[in-house]
């Protein structure tokens, strides 16, 4: 077996074992890179010399450490949005095409201190804004399933890379799905916690009231452990939540009995692929035959969440990327005075979705339209929120189809702009409420494209959530599957 298809818990009990250094192991994944990037192109940088030296130090640590690092030596790839000092930090936009962080994201922070070795920065839709991972200003990323294929967005480049053994586990950020719809496209586990369980801080902001760090990973347990490397309160970010992170592997028992799941009718209707609804119903019917109690929920303002989710993240959106004006730092155009710096500067160094998201959001805060819009959206948002809390009082969790349809294909939504956004329909309630939310596989439509299953729960109860999905894992063989590259 190629080293690089390990998950995470396999290769760090074979690395404390001695089967093979972590050298071997980082090795491994370099070779895979070079064997697959060429199709795929999930990485805009790679930093080799950098990842050998920190396997290196892990090999070092391994002799002698006892300490239950789960990611001592373990080879990660890390979407382009996280800071990382001392590695180029694009955010897949010309904008920051040279910028390298004089510091690191909280998370990465968590990352080195646990051991971590850093493969390099993956590819994204720029700013993180869209679905597909074609907006990136650099390249296309093609979905290991079938390279005619979208791998989802915006943290394309990381569920590529995992789906195609590129690393052994991946790091994206979700703001209205943009970790668990790629997982379903590419047929791996995506987990977007609670709001406030991981920390934004050295995070590129998109959206902030939504934004949030998740897993990216080849199983659930995978992501268990990712999870628990990851949560935790940080000062430095005013929405952390000052909560400990939980042992969230220890809830991976196998065992649904007594739980109940809410199938949301608003969910299942006209225009999901017939594919995709019959794999999550079957989904549904295994667990109940593994002890779970299934009930019908309604969540009445889904219709509203899409136009909801497209003025609250554009306007935040307006508001975060108004300090990208060409004087501090990144792309600066050739100019003659200061008013057309600003002009130039953002009109080459934006592409066209983040230059539309900033107009939209821009418009929304103007004067005369704040009320109309804006805040109206937020009242709706909360009307949203009310839906799920509703919801979960007769319910443990709900299950979904993460996505309306499998992988669509490479340009076929880039001109209808509405037809993009409404991929993310399933989504984005979950990060306009804050709720914690896992999509896996569960099976394959009839041109062997993987289908995606969500797991939606209470507010910082991601142990349910994992808990039903590793039940569901260990009954299927889904997540065993791999793409013929």
């Amino acid at each position: 077996m190629n080293l690089a298809e390990f998950t995470l818990h396999e290769a760090r009990e074979k690395l404390r074992r001695r089967e093979f250094s972590a050298q071997e192991l980082t090795e491994a994944v370099f070779r895979r890179i070079s064997e697959t990037e060429e199709k795929l192109h999930s990485y805009i940088t790679l930093s080799r010399d950098t990842a050998l030296r920190e396997a290196k130090q892990a090999d070092e640590l391994l002799k002698t450490d006892t300490s239950p690092h789960s990611l001592l030596g373990i080879p990660i790839a890390v979407k382009d949005n996280f800071l990382t000092s001392g590695i180029r930090t694009t955010c897949a936009s010309k904008f920051l095409e040279t910028f390298v962080p004089p510091y690191d994201s909280t998370t990465i922070k968590k990352l080195r201190a646990g051991g971590a070795v850093i493969i390099g920065k993956t590819n994204l839709d720029e700013f993180a804004m869209g679905s597909s991972a074609e907006n990136s200003a650099f390249f296309v990323t093609r979905n290991p399933w079938a390279t005619d294929r979208v791998p989802g967005g915006s943290s394309g480049g990381s569920a590529a890379a995992v789906a195609a053994d590129q690393c052994i586990v991946g790091l994206g950020t979700d703001t209205g799905g943009s970790v668990r719809q790629p997982a379903a496209f590419c047929g791996i586990v995506g987990l977007k916690p609670t709001y406030g369980r991981v920390s934004r801080y050295g995070i590129i902001a998109f959206a902030s009231s939504m934004d949030q760090v998740g897993p990216m990973t080849k199983d659930v347990e995978d992501c268990a452990l990712m999870l628990e490397a990851l949560a935790g309160h940080d000062p430095a970010d005013s929405t952390s939540a000052n909560l400990p992170a939980l042992q969230y592997s220890a809830s991976l028992t196998g065992d649904v009995k007594g739980l109940r799941i809410g199938i949301p009718k608003e969910y299942f209707v006209s225009g999901i692929q017939p594919a995709v609804q019959q794999a999550v119903r079957d989904a549904v019917r295994q667990l109940e035959k593994n002890g779970a109690t299934i009930i019908d929920i309604s969540l009445p303002h889904t219709d509203y969440a899409v136009a909801v989710y497209y003025i609250v993240a554009t306007a935040e959106a307006s508001s975060n990327l108004a300090r990208y004006d060409g004087m501090r730092y990144g792309y600066r155009a050739g100019a003659r005075d200061l008013t057309e710096t600003y002009a130039l500067s953002r009109a080459e160094g934006f592409g066209p979705e983040v230059k539309r998201r900033i107009m939209l959001g821009t418009y929304t805060l103007s004067a005369g339209y704040y009320d109309a819009y804006y805040l109206k959206a937020q009242k709706v948002r909360t009307l949203i929120k009310k839906d799920f809390d509703e919801a979960f009082k007769s319910c443990d969790a709900i299950i979904a189809p993460t996505a309306p349809t499998t992988a669509f294909k490479i340009g076929e939504k880039t001109q209808d702009p509405l037809q993009m956004y409404l991929s993310d329909i399933y989504t984005i309630s979950v990060n306009l409420a804050g709720l914690p939310a896992l999509s896996l596989p569960c099976g394959f439509d009839s041109e062997g494209l993987p289908i995606g299953m969500q797991i939606i729960g209470k507010h910082f109860d991601e142990s349910t959530v994992l808990a039903i999905a590793y039940a569901y894992e260990q009954s299927t063989d889904w997540v065993k599957r791999k793409p013929d590259l």
